[in-house]
């Protein structure tokens, strides 16, 4: 690294998930907003896609005074199709909203281009790939409209795109502004999820595949495309974990610039008091369900609440991995409590169970006998072929009376208003007392590290980014630590479903005392992932970027 970094006068980044709640990289951007709007104050700009032109957009709020001036003349004189206003998140960062189906029109020429240009190959395009391409361009045509309008040469300017959707941006730009600095962050690469959602063996035989081949195989030859040759073109390179940047070395065949860890900022953690009330209620809403669903008592003392949730990606988020695990434990004559898995992972979810609404609602009635189906909070829209209940069936959970270890399956997202828990994610996650996320591909790991800043002791694998960072400041990954860390591989399923489950009696051991610390140790590991420590490694890229892009416009760069 060099002894002075070069920092930007203004950042501009683009993502599918600006103001557009869909998974991960929501979190990433949205937590880490309030960090570089505190030093760069305006001067950071996110772009994102308009799909909410004739409706109101909650995250997002509209202004009549931000950019005023070059927004009539975006809009007038190049016709580009924009809203300027903030992100209602922390920082309240500047966005602009741009609506790319007037692209769709150009799609053949733009294409070519890039072809021309990047041998980006666009000539096996199907699903997502136009609508995130024509919004690749139109966020590149707003950057270079705002550069033009408001900025000069003496400006120096970061433009990070995000994942392969905005990857032709960054292309776009080194086109038409090639004097503003490019990033290009890959979360995922977009073949390795293909390889591991194929049931395809990732890891041990990383170092053979060949990506191109895959991509073939595959039938994602223009996703990949877009990856590659953007991963090689722009000034930075960047991946999220140590995990992926092996992914990347081998399928894109380039090692990322710097390895840019997913942080978070823990303001949505409760404190003193506040916790403590809302684990307390939590936990009661949860047993609350426990009871009702099941007709049997279960006491705050003598159970341990259990809880996985995430994408249901049933292989790659391991959620086969942990209920063989639940499976197992049922088996075990020894166990010191009673046990409740919750599996909250949003399926094809219909309707709220009405029996068990009405049991929840009674205050009075005293319930001694199961509902039907006891391990389902809703109803689903195709029972017969859900992988979940199939696997329950196949592990033996059948949730019967004298079972000690049961499971119950929340299909839907947890957002206060499903019509059984009606509580947040947040507000349900906090009750728990431990958490399981023993994920076979999972680039970098939000959902553990939640559980960690909530004081909930977790188990992942060190396939997670998360894990695989948990490993390096602790070494062994106990969970003793407050994160236990279990070695997974292509082909040891068994034995960590095996050491789920002796974990899980370990810990259903544990006095309070021992527990207490353990919580205290998860949320120890939380907080070394704040942003604060982290933001360091982006103006690490933002340096490499500048100092790459002087070298490209003096055309000393060969790709």
């Amino acid at each position: 690294m060099y002894k002075e970094l070069i920092t930007p006068d203004y950042i501009f980044e683009a993502s599918w998930e600006v103001c557009n709640k869909v998974g991960g990289i929501y979190t990433v951007l949205s937590t880490r907003a309030a960090v570089l709007q505190e030093k760069h104050r305006d001067q950071l700009i996110f772009i994102g896609p308009d799909f909410w032109i004739d409706k109101e957009n909650p995250l997002f709020e509209e202004s009549d005074t931000l950019c005023v001036a070059w927004k009539k003349h975006a809009m007038q004189q190049e016709g580009l199709q924009v809203r300027v206003g903030r992100w209602n998140i922390p920082g309240q960062p500047i966005v602009i909203l741009v609506d790319f189906k007037p692209f769709y029109q150009y799609k053949n020429e733009l294409y070519t281009e890039m072809w021309n240009r990047y041998q980006v190959d666009s000539l096996h395009a199907y699903g997502d790939y136009d609508e995130a391409s024509m919004f690749a361009i139109a966020a590149g045509k707003v950057v270079e409209s705002f550069y033009r309008f408001n900025l000069t040469l003496q400006d120096k300017v970061i433009f990070q795109a995000h994942e392969w959707m905005t990857g032709m941006a960054a292309l776009y730009l080194q086109i038409t502004v090639p004097e503003i600095a490019t990033i290009f962050t890959t979360h995922a690469t977009s073949i390795g999820r293909s390889i591991a959602g194929n049931n395809k063996p990732l890891y041990d035989y990383l170092f053979a595949y060949n990506g191109d081949q895959m991509a073939d195989e595959l039938n994602m030859q223009s996703k990949h495309s877009i990856e590659k040759q953007t991963a090689h073109h722009v000034d930075c390179f960047t991946t999220v974990s140590n995990l992926t940047d092996n992914e990347c070395k081998e399928l894109l065949d380039k090692p990322a610039d710097v390895v840019l860890m997913n942080g978070f900022e823990d303001d949505f953690v409760p404190k003193g008091n506040t916790f403590t009330g809302k684990r307390k209620r939590a936990r009661s809403t949860l047993l609350h369900v426990a009871r009702c669903l099941f007709g049997e008592d279960y006491s705050d003392e003598d159970t341990l609440l259990i809880g996985i949730g995430g994408r249901y990606e049933f292989k790659n988020k391991g959620i086969d991995v942990f209920l063989d695990a639940m499976g197992r434990l049922k088996r075990v004559g020894d166990l010191q409590k009673k046990v409740v898995a919750f599996v909250t992972v949003p399926a094809w979810v219909g309707e709220a169970r009405e029996d068990l609404k009405a049991r929840l609602n009674d205050k009075h009635q005293k319930y001694t006998e199961p509902l039907t189906m006891p391990f389902l909070t809703h109803w689903l829209k195709d029972m017969r072929h859900d992988c979940l209940l199939n696997m329950l069936r196949h592990v033996d959970i059948q949730n019967s009376p004298d079972d000690q270890v049961k499971v119950i399956f929340v299909p839907c997202y947890l957002d206060g208003k499903d019509g059984i828990v009606n509580k947040s994610y947040y507000d349900t996650v906090i009750g728990l007392d431990i958490s399981v996320y023993p994920s076979y591909y999972e680039p970098w790991g939000y959902t553990p590290l939640e559980s960690s800043a909530f004081h909930v002791p977790t188990i992942t694998t060190d396939l997670t980014g998360f894990g695989l960072w948990v490993k390096s400041l602790r070494g062994t990954g106990s969970l003793l630590d407050g994160v236990k860390v279990i070695h997974r591989s292509d082909y040891n399923y068994h034995e960590v479903a095996d050491e789920i489950e002796d974990t899980i009696a370990a810990f259903s051991t544990f006095s309070k005392k021992q527990v207490a610390e353990i919580r205290r140790g998860a949320a120890k590991i939380a907080e070394q992932a704040l942003w604060k420590h982290f933001i360091v490694y982006y103006y690490e890229a933002y340096d490499i970027a500048f100092r790459n892009a002087q070298q490209r416009l003096l055309g000393n760069v060969s790709y």
